[in-house]
């Protein structure tokens, strides 16, 4: 019965725009209106979108975390403490004991080591964060063990910078699951595959009760939870148009509203009852170019088109506010950030470099473009600046999922995305930009590189030496040297690093906007 009042409160809730009077959310409620057409999977060793990786840091705990107002501050969530052995190899984990998942059972050992090896073993996109340690399906039962009821060790190939190592570790992909309860979901084998896909084992502050593609998600407050969190429920509502989250915000019919545009965010700034809320985040715009087209193919093209967009033009008006330009993989904030912008936009100069490489007319070439109102606007200014070069680009819209699966498999010709850091450690996008162990179409490691088809076999390896330095600044240098690279010969042009914005009611408070795409955090959020 609970349930079903939940569900039904949900429901009455999609139906108030509707309505003609000013409406009210539940004072018991948080609702946001956000377009969330990216969720494939709720399942943590699958997660690796945007939307759902905010879902699972607010449903689910991981081993490490860190403070969000200082990203240097790592401390222990699910672990209480860890030693390193002489040789660097081996960590030894102690679990934090008194942690109950939402099911009423005990958190112990058992389930970590269960949901670090099912990662590993299901193989899904954040597998390699984990397996980057020399993890496979074969060896992980010897190499992540048990060795007490509140104890484990994380054996790896080499002796990596440790910070690295418990950065990788706040990841979603080091989320714990139920192993009692995805193992009664077990089909064949599958680890409770198709079952975690769309329901919950875990222990955060909030459980996911209800995903309905393109519609909504409903999360319900975790009673086992050490602080049980101030509001009974979270209601995301899929709202892809930025006017009607306006609407929506201005009548009371959500607390929140996350997409919108700088028109709608100006308009607001001076509205009664709402406040505007910003922060900056590790999120980078970019452009990845696929080497398997034979014209994006030629160096002199891949400069070309960083000349021909115009970075500054983008970023004070179709997402002022929102961006900020940088060209460098690295966030701002992280070591090593370069932070020059060596390119701007320059007509002359990319002619030049098109007839460099025989094009001196021009190509024609397509982009998949993530319907959004902010990607759309973009890539239509792309197309523009494009075209005063002789560039023909032809824009393919499609939603989250439908763009991200063809970009996985390497069927586009370009692909607007954005990134953003898995952790906060500069490996993170180094090993996604500036690496590409294997090239080949079944290739178990599919970083950003691979996805462009970009074979780089020296920055492989200088990128994995990065993370066997233990001196700060001899890792910056190594990282500073490798964003130069990939600026000027990679197929990236990397644009802007994101600020997010979002606009709420005055009565919310206790929403942190946090600086990665998974770490926005409501917990502790209140209305008044």
């Amino acid at each position: 019965m609970k349930r079903m009042a939940m569900l039904v409160a949900a429901g009455a809730l999609m139906a108030l725009p509707l309505a003609p009077a000013k409406a009210e959310t539940p004072p018991d409620t948080l609702v946001m209106a956000w377009q969330f057409d990216d969720i494939i999977s709720l399942d943590p060793a699958e997660v690796f979108e945007f939307s759902a990786a905010e879902i699972m840091g607010n449903t689910y705990e991981r081993l490490i975390g860190y403070d969000v107002e200082d990203v240097s501050d790592i401390f222990g969530v699910v672990a209480e403490s860890w030693d390193v052995s002489e040789d660097g190899r081996t960590i030894t984990f102690q679990i934090r004991q008194g942690t109950k998942f939402e099911s009423g059972n005990d958190l112990t050992a058992e389930d970590v080591v269960f949901s670090l090896q099912r990662a590993v073993k299901l193989d899904k996109s954040p597998a390699f964060i984990l397996t980057q340690f020399g993890f496979t399906a074969d060896n992980v039962e010897e190499k992540i063990v048990q060795t007490g009821d509140y104890e484990f060790t994380f054996e790896m190939d080499k002796a990596y910078a440790p910070t690295f190592v418990l950065y990788c570790l706040t990841s979603t992909v080091a989320s714990v699951v139920d192993k009692d309860l995805v193992m009664e979901n077990d089909v064949d084998g599958d680890l409770g595959y198709e079952w975690l896909k769309t329901n919950y084992a875990g222990s955060g502050p909030f459980a996911m009760r209800q995903w309905r593609p393109n519609e909504a998600v409903v999360l319900e407050r975790n009673e086992n939870y050490a602080e049980p969190t101030p509001l009974t429920r979270v209601i995301y509502q899929h709202v892809p148009e930025t006017s009607t989250q306006r609407l929506m915000l201005e009548r009371g019919d959500i607390d929140i509203a996350r997409n919108l545009g700088p028109e709608e965010i100006s308009a607001l700034e001076s509205a009664d009852g709402i406040k505007i809320n910003s922060g900056d985040k590790g999120g980078i715009y970019y452009l990845g170019l696929n080497q398997k087209n034979e014209n994006l193919a030629k160096p002199e093209v891949r400069q070309a088109l960083k000349y021909l967009v115009d970075y500054e033009a983008i970023a004070d008006t179709i997402m002022k506010g929102q961006v900020q330009v940088h060209q460098a993989f690295l966030p701002r904030g992280f070591l090593g950030a370069v932070e020059e912008t060596p390119f701007s936009l320059d007509v002359d100069r990319a002619k030049e470099l098109l007839a460099e490489a025989g094009l001196e007319n021009g190509f024609s070439v397509t982009m998949d473009t993530r319907n959004t109102p902010d990607i759309t606007a973009m890539g239509e200014a792309i197309q523009q600046t494009f075209a005063q070069g002789g560039v023909q680009l032809e824009l393919i819209p499609g939603d989250g999922a439908q763009t991200l699966t063809k970009y996985r498999a390497r069927e586009h010709d370009i692909y607007i995305g954005r990134w953003g850091p898995d952790y906060q450690d500069p490996h993170t996008n180094a090993d996604t930009f500036a690496a590409n162990p294997d090239n080949s179409d079944d290739a178990a490691a599919k970083p950003l590189a691979w996805r462009n088809a970009w074979e780089i076999p020296e920055l492989t390896e200088k990128t994995a030496s990065a993370v066997l330095e233990t001196d700060p600044g001899t890792r910056a240098t190594i990282y500073q040297e490798l964003q130069k690279e990939v600026m000027d010969t990679g197929p990236f042009v990397i644009m802007f690093q994101e600020i997010e914005v979002m606009a709420m009611r005055d009565n919310v408070n206790g929403f942190v906007i946090g600086p990665s795409f998974d770490a926005n955090q409501y917990w502790k959020a209140t209305k008044e």
